[in-house]
């Protein structure tokens, strides 16, 4: 039986591809594609906005009666209604909204005591593999090595630095024994900016149609190590959303991640 699936922040770009790739793998039945009251798309079949066949599903700011799973692309303002949906229906949720502060962090710890959650900041299997690597490697490297993440997005994205830059130097952080966030430094501006021993640097781009480039610097006297990481196409992370809630319809109450979605095992220090 196909899983009944809403996506919020479907008249998006994102979102679109969510449908398009939802219906395409063939386990999900679209039953309600949610956006802002205000979205110019509103009322309108969400499978012709995606490309698809029509789905009988309007673009609107009210979620279905029922669902099995939600997947949610949408910005952090929307998340609230999706964890109150999620929690009172008691509907899977594989959320992917980057800029997650601490208090919505706390409710979605909450919710997953009630039902499966996937929260990812990027759910593409090379950054997954990197969120599992990136730690090994400097703690491997050593202190004498300088670490700089530089990322680069499209122009429209709102947030910075991205969560998945975020997520590299938490781990980093986690298997250096380094203070994340306060060894972070933004960018660098001024005439006395010496790098200090032991921080992070992070800088965030912003230009054109750039999907995603993000690339961790690994630096001392004498060499430089330089991991990239570059998507193609949004697709990337939709398809690994959307492998994410089929993930779940068996799985019990819990807050996961893409490494368990995936069966990447995290190296420890």
């Amino acid at each position: 039986m196909k899983a009944k699936l809403v996506v919020v922040g479907a008249g998006g770009r994102m979102g679109r591809r969510i449908v398009a790739l939802a219906m395409e793998s063939g386990h999900f039945d679209i039953v309600g594609s949610v956006d802002t009251a205000e979205h110019p798309d509103r009322g309108k079949d969400i499978g012709v906005l995606a490309g698809v066949d029509p789905l009988d599903v309007k673009l609107s700011a009210d979620f279905p009666e029922q669902a099995d799973v939600v997947i949610d692309f949408s910005l952090p303002q929307a998340t609230p209604k999706t964890l109150e949906f999620c929690r009172t229906r008691g509907v899977s949720l594989v959320l992917g909204t980057t800029g997650v502060d601490g208090a919505l962090m706390a409710e979605l710890q909450g919710l997953a005591e009630k039902t499966p959650v996937v929260y990812a900041t990027n759910m593409s299997v090379g950054m997954n593999m990197l969120f599992a690597q990136v730690g090994q490697i400097a703690d491997m490297l050593g202190p004498n090595y300088d670490i700089e993440i530089v990322e680069q997005h499209h122009r429209f994205k709102k947030d910075a630095p991205s969560g998945t830059a975020l997520s590299l130097a938490e781990n980093i952080s986690q298997a250096t024994g380094r203070d994340y966030p306060q060894d972070l430094t933004h960018g660098r501006h001024g005439k006395e900016t010496l790098r200090q021993k032991g921080t992070i640097g992070m800088h965030a781009v912003r230009a054109g149609d750039i999907v995603g480039i993000h690339e961790i610097i690994y630096s001392t006297l004498g060499e430089t190590v330089t991991i990239t990481h570059t998507a193609h196409t949004r697709d990337t992370f939709v398809r690994g959303a959307v492998r994410a809630a089929q993930w779940l319809q068996d799985k019990g109450p819990g807050l996961y991640s893409m490494q368990d979605v995936l069966g990447i095992k995290r190296n420890s220090s």
